[in-house]
């Protein structure tokens, strides 16, 4: 099965002693519905399309599987990921 390169937020990146390599992000997605768990991006200039960020995709993988560094989201966009997460994981 081949994998298609999706762009994430990173969330957290690991340190060097932690036991497994893993980041923890969530997706980008260009399909926004307007639901629960979308933080809207608007048109950021390092993608073809407006995007939101699905907190409901929390996910971690390896991090040898990150290609490259598309861009970063204003301090303002990033307190309404943390503030959706919060909603999301109950905290």
């Amino acid at each position: 099965m081949v994998e298609k390169s999706r762009p994430v937020l990173i969330l957290s990146v690991p340190g060097g002693e932690d036991a497994r390599s893993l980041v923890v992000v969530v997706p980008l997605t260009s399909q926004i519905r307007g639901m629960k768990g979308e933080v809207d991006l608007g048109k950021p200039r390092w993608l073809p399309k407006p995007s939101a960020v699905n907190v409901q995709g929390l996910a971690s993988f390896d991090h040898r599987k990150l290609v490259r560094r598309m861009g970063e989201l204003t301090s303002v966009q990033m307190e309404e990921v943390k503030t959706a997460l919060r909603i999301l994981l109950n905290l």
